[in-house]
């Protein structure tokens, strides 16, 4: 676990979040896919420190394996925001990395998106949300979501965002020991592709499933096994590609409960869903000191 210093001058969180249904409608011309899906974030997260540089550098200090340090997204995206200011500002980045990768609860994304809307408020760029949006877009089709930090039902690619009002139950999220691929499963035949569209007031009157789910369990056994222990004791379901897998539950001791009963080669966490992201609360509550 790295240790943002003291000395940074700007501390965020870069908040989780859930898939609450995915269904797959169809594939494009371009090869991407037309989907629907249900965002809700977690309060619980990654964590990044920013301080300025004025040489116009930009150095994270937290290397990632396997993952070099000029194709992180941190990085692309505060050189995206350099770009687009047109400022000369550079800074200096600590992660704090809490979520998994590969786990289909945003942790890239959300770094991203974090990074996005942090150096914005550091270099005083300005951009607005709109832009910002926009730019995290380029970046990776969950990152838009991240930036706006409002619970939506998400079309397109994910990228056509409509703010909802969701109850705010707290979730058991476990992560399967296994890095799933996004490509191979969107890149599967047996992958659903025609389901059809569904109104946002039917999903939230209680519809909806993952079209992913079916194809993650064949391929990956880690998480068809999580699925079936976790299942015992709630309704479970993958979010977006996984591994990560969940369950609500109307209290937090409810879900601390069924957490101590998963076997130590399963880990997990507790967390709160939200519909305004933490990483936004933090910000307006920075605006307004």
């Amino acid at each position: 676990m790295t240790v943002i210093p003291t000395h940074a001058e700007l501390i965020l969180p870069a908040p989780a979040k859930l898939n609450l249904m995915l269904h797959i409608l169809g594939r494009r011309a371009d090869g991407y896919h037309e989907l629907q899906t249900l965002f809700q974030f977690l309060d619980h997260g990654d964590e990044l420190g920013f301080s300025l540089r004025q040489d116009g550098e930009i150095h994270l200090h937290t290397p990632i394996e396997g993952v070099p340090h000029d194709s992180n997204l941190i990085v692309r995206a505060a050189k995206r925001l350099q770009e687009a200011s047109g400022t000369q500002l550079g800074a200096d980045i600590w992660l704090d990395k809490r979520l998994p990768m590969g786990g289909g609860i945003g942790g890239g994304s959300s770094d991203a998106a974090t990074t996005l809307l942090g150096l914005d408020h550091l270099w005083h760029t300005q951009l607005g949300e709109d832009r910002l949006a926009e730019l995290g877009l380029a970046l990776g089709a969950d990152v838009p979501v991240f930036v706006r930090g409002h619970a939506a039902f998400a079309e397109g690619v994910g990228e056509r965002l409509t703010p909802v009002e969701l109850d705010e139950p707290w979730f058991l999220v476990a992560v399967p020991q296994v890095f799933v691929s996004t490509a191979e499963v969107f890149g599967s035949p047996e992958l659903t592709r025609d389901t059809p569209p569904i109104k946002v007031r039917s999903l939230l009157a209680g519809g909806g499933r993952n079209d992913c789910q079916p194809v993650v369990e064949k391929r990956y056994p880690e998480v068809r096994n999580a699925l079936i222990l976790l299942n015992k004791f709630v309704s479970a379901r993958l979010t977006g590609t996984g591994a990560c897998i969940f369950g609500s539950f109307p209290n937090r001791d409810d879900a601390d409960k069924v957490a101590r009963q998963l076997p130590g080669t399963l880990p997990s966490f507790v967390a709160q869903g939200r519909n305004i992201s933490m990483l936004h609360r933090k910000l307006q509550a920075l605006a307004k000191k």
